[in-house]
């Protein structure tokens, strides 16, 4: 099962979009979500700053700033 990491902080309504867009997508395709509080660690802050939500892909980074619903569909279908 793939691994989805959401990289967000409070308050951000970019970060509670992209939260929407994976739970909908989760609804259809199983993968695990984690999502992390920038917040709660200055080296996560200090890379992703204010370009979040960051959104990975079993460690690989697919998104910034938003999530497109489709891509994100392709690629956990095993799409490259």
């Amino acid at each position: 099962m793939s691994s989805i990491t959401l990289y967000s902080k409070p308050g951000c309504h970019l970060c509670d979009e992209a939260l929407d867009v994976l739970l909908a997508v989760q609804r259809d395709i199983p993968f695990t979500l984690t999502s992390v509080n920038i917040n709660d660690d200055p080296a996560l802050t200090a890379e992703y700053g204010e370009q979040i939500p960051v959104v990975s892909l079993d460690g690989r980074v697919l998104f910034e700033y938003e999530v497109n619903d489709a891509r994100l569909r392709e690629l956990l279908k095993g799409g490259e």
